[in-house]
């Protein structure tokens, strides 16, 4: 649903698109606009002046086929390594959400974190290796969870896909880009109102029902964009709401004081988003824009668990064990002396991203001067967190089996229903649990780049820039001072009803708001100035300054570019030190470092022919280390919470050097037909550089935990690694036909390799790296209704997150299908279908380091650390378009 008319370049979402046949007689005049294929005749510097921007027509992508085919282009004539999502239509992304559409993409392997496809790993390299930038800019994000460390990958979750026009993936490096992106850089464009015709308009409305929480949501989004006939000014607006019930069920194992744990996961997430974008074009040759983007969600939840006591004599009721010495088999019998313990951690969270940028571009014969000046801002944490706790139920409640063999535990006891009634006692806001933990992260930037044509040998174009950026990021934890008078009330007061819960389980259900309320009453202050304060208290200040310069260059069928970007970093950490004696000082200290580096990059690709390409590229490449393992602090946490074994001291190490790698690729592309193209590539990226941690269990700190008597502490430390190789292959084929079928598929290997000592679960592969990913796509498009069906499977990966809660396990194999289709009533009004997760895959992880390795029980011997029953999610929508 094209239409193709007389103009020999066509811009599809930004995206230009040739006529094959001028450009086939034009090549050298395609390099200027950002494309080339072979040439087969001369062409003055007066007829390169003929093909203008008023020769150009602006339409709109509408459907699956024409969103693949503006996707193939953007790979076909770019110079470097790149892939694409391009919307079908205003409002309508390829995926609900923007993290699986990337997941479409080959090398790229998707994280799904609480339901959502929230970081994206590339090319078998950590997802926090991965460098988002929106509109050719950082974006600020924070999360809302407590239990996540401050990062610098951005939460897809946050963006709605509606608001989103296309986004690139480069694989490989050019010094134009900014660095950052040891795997890849994802750069999101959103709609411009020059991109659209005066007056678009769209809205829709759609129903999300949630196989798990049984709950049916409301989703809202709409876009409206004027220009002026002249085209001189443009007007844009767009907002998405949606009101998400979510709930996960799951059976964690915490074997240094619960064992095994039913657990049920309710969230109410609010997510909002508003962006504005204005264009001004005073004349022919300046263009001005100012683009508004406001993120919000409100994420408040409960994460209610029924701890299962370990039975009186463990050992004599054990019946097998596993390698690594942990219990996995044992009988409980109804002579056992302990119930279980019911428990729900509350939390008011959210995070927000907010940015506001002004950009120029300034366009003559001779040079194109280009500029960017802006400020993005995140706010984000819990501003309460609290738990209720008592024992639940009658120890013959748990008589029965407790099964660990297998991948996911199986529980078979006397009984596993549970309310409100259950609990053995009144309930209050445990005064230990009473904490805020707020996290900001700001950053300005400005940004200038200058384009001049030249025409010396096979140059014809030196791009040189500069950009600096003034990072700013903070995190805290308040101690809320507990009113004495706070009573204790009964479970009714706290629960009402029931809730389905991992392994069958059926547990009290929360009343959230009346836990908050009472748990804000139970605060008189948070203090300030405390040893949690002082713990958890840390800022970071990172001033980063960039200079490139990049030659373009084009002989016969031969284009590409090549270029050096030099990179200065000077950081600065704020933070209470530790004593000797387990306080922290009263005044602030500091700690600073810097680096710089040269990051070379060659892009080049070869037409072997009108349809046949071959492609490389080379670059040095590097990623900033994350927040949190830069923090100059040192933080304790498990003191004096009761759980033996769970005291840990974290330290952070501002003068941590970046990830750093050398990469190239090699490629071939075969675009067959207008939809069609079938390509193999081979990557490898060389690790001279990497961050990891260090964990030493039984460490002697000078610090009593009063609970245990004991000055036993897992010390964790930052620090770099050298050594590692990531290698693989990426495999793509795609094509539609006529008959309105068509499919995409594609495979990736990634061999990653990483030295096992430098990682306390001693497995030697780096974090987030499947060796195998697949997907496979299916649609039908005629006329008024279209259809596509997705599969997309990663094989096995570590997710470390220690010294945090959950620490490193590898996650299982995981497959997903997702289908989505439309109908079109009349030209203006639709309505969509969309199942994501048809069949319920669930998440399995298994703690699997060997015996030798400093970590807790469950992390080894393939012992099942966590799973987390699967959820299907149906959206019944109609949209309106003019």
């Amino acid at each position: 649903m094209i239409d193709i008319k007389t103009s020999s370049i066509l811009k599809i979402s930004g995206i230009r698109l040739p006529d094959f046949k001028t450009c086939f007689l034009a090549s050298k005049l395609a390099l200027l606009l950002s494309f080339a294929v072979p040439a087969s005749a001369e062409i003055t510097s007066e007829q390169n002046n003929l093909i203008t921007e008023q020769s150009m027509e602006r339409i709109e992508v509408r459907g699956i086929r024409a969103s693949m085919t503006a996707s193939i282009n953007t790979k076909r004539f770019s110079d470097a390594v790149v892939d694409a999502v391009t919307a079908e239509d205003i409002g309508k992304f390829p995926d609900s959400d923007v993290g699986e559409s990337l997941g479409r993409i080959s090398g790229i392997a998707v994280n799904r974190q609480f339901g959502q496809g929230q970081q994206v790993a590339i090319r078998g390299a950590s997802n926090q290796l991965t460098s988002t930038l929106l509109n050719g800019h950082t974006v600020a994000s924070t999360g809302w969870f407590d239990q996540q460390t401050t990062d610098r990958s951005f939460n897809y979750s946050l963006l709605p896909p509606e608001m989103v026009g296309d986004i690139e993936v480069y694989k490989s490096s050019q010094a134009d880009i900014a660095e950052g992106g040891v795997g890849g850089t994802v750069i999101i464009n959103t709609r411009k109102p020059f991109d659209l015709d005066a007056n678009s308009l769209f809205f829709s409305h759609k129903q999300d029902y949630g196989t798990i929480s049984e709950e049916i949501d409301p989703e809202f989004s709409g876009l409206y964009s004027w220009k002026n006939t002249q085209e001189s000014i443009g007007v844009l607006l767009a907002f998405a709401d949606a009101s998400t019930r979510y709930q996960r069920n799951a059976i964690e194992s915490n074997i240094g004081w619960g064992e095994i744990v039913p657990t049920t996961f309710e969230q109410q997430r609010e997510r909002s988003a508003v962006n504005a974008a204005l264009q001004y074009r005073p004349t022919d040759s300046l263009e001005l824009g100012l683009n508004i983007m406001r993120l919000d969600m409100q994420a408040n939840n409960a994460n209610t668990s029924l701890f299962l006591m370990f039975p009186d004599d463990k050992e004599a009721a054990c019946e097998q064990w596993n390698d690594a010495g942990t219990c996995i088999f044992y009988r409980r019998d109804a002579s056992d002396s302990s119930p279980g313990w019911g428990q729900t951690w509350i939390r008011e969270a959210s995070m927000d991203s907010n940015t506001l940028d002004l950009d120029f571009k300034y366009e003559t014969d001779n040079y194109t001067l280009e500029g960017l000046v802006g400020n993005t801002k995140s706010d984000g944490g819990t501003n309460t967190t609290a738990n209720y706790g008592f024992w639940l139920g009658q120890p013959s409640d748990f008589a029965g089996t407790y099964d660990a063999t297998g991948e996911v535990i199986s529980i078979d006891i006397a009984n596993k229903v549970f309310g409100a009634e259950d609990f053995n006692g009144a309930l209050a806001p445990e005064a230990w649990s009473l904490r805020k933990q707020p996290n900001s992260d700001e950053e300005t930037y400005v940004k200038f780049d200058i384009t001049v044509p030249v025409d010396i040998g096979a140059i014809t174009a030196i791009k040189t820039g500069i950009s600096w950026a003034n990072h700013d990021v903070k995190q805290e934890s308040f101690e809320g001072i507990v009113n004495p008078e706070v009573v204790a009330k009964n479970a009714s007061h706290y629960y009402s009803g029931t809730v389905s819960s991992g392994g069958g389980f059926t547990l009290p259900k929360p009343i959230l708001d009346a836990m908050l309320n009472d748990a804000k009453a139970a605060v008189t202050h948070f203090s300030s100035d405390g040893q949690v304060y002082k713990s958890g208290y840390g800022t970071i200040n990172e001033e980063n300054l960039a200079l490139y310069l990049m030659a373009s260059f084009s002989v016969d069928r031969i284009r590409g570019n090549v270029g050096l970007r030099y990179i200065s970093t000077d950081v600065d950490s704020d933070y209470y030190q530790l004593n000797s004696d387990g306080t922290y000082a009263d005044d602030l200290s500091r700690s600073s470092s810097s680096y710089s580096d040269l990051l070379p990059s060659f892009n080049i690709a070869y037409d072997v022919s009108e349809d046949v390409i071959i492609r490389a590229s080379a670059s040095k490449v590097i990623s900033r280390p994350n927040y949190d393992d830069m923090f100059a602090a040192s933080a304790l946490s498990g003191y004096a919470d009761g759980v033996p074994g769970n005291e840990v001291v974290d330290r952070g190490n501002i003068g941590l050097n970046p990830f750093k790698a050398a990469q190239a690729d090699l490629g071939i592309e075969w675009y067959f037909a207008p939809e069609g193209l079938l390509s193999a590539t081979y990557f490898i990226k060389d690790i001279s550089s990497f961050i990891t941690s260090e964990q030493l269990l039984d460490q002697s700190i000078g610090i009593i935990d009063p609970d245990s008597g004991e000055d036993s502490w897992t010390v964790s430390t930052k620090k770099n690694g050298s050594g590692g190789l990531i290698q693989g292959v990426e495999l793509q084929l795609q094509n539609g036909f006529e008959n309105g079928l068509g499919y995409a598929a594609n495979y990736t290997y990634a061999d990653s390799s990483a030295p096992a000592d430098y990682y306390p679960d001693q497995v030697s592969v780096f974090s987030d790296s499947s060796r195998h990913t697949v997907n496979l796509v299916g649609y039908y498009e005629m006329d008024e209704f279209s259809a596509r069906l997705a599969y997309n499977w990663r094989s096995e990966y570590m997710i470390r997150e220690l010294p945090g809660y959950y620490g490193n396990r590898q996650h299982q194999a995981y497959g997903t299908v997702d289908f989505s289709s439309t109908y079109s009533i009349t030209e203006h009004l639709a309505i969509t279908f969309e199942i994501i997760n048809l069949f319920e895959a669930d998440s399995v992880q298994l703690g699997v380091a060997p015996d030798s390795a400093e970590v807790k029980p469950e992390l080894k011997g393939d012992y099942p650390v966590f799973s987390a029953e699967g959820e299907a999610r149906y959206k019944l929508g109609v949209g309106v378009r003019f």
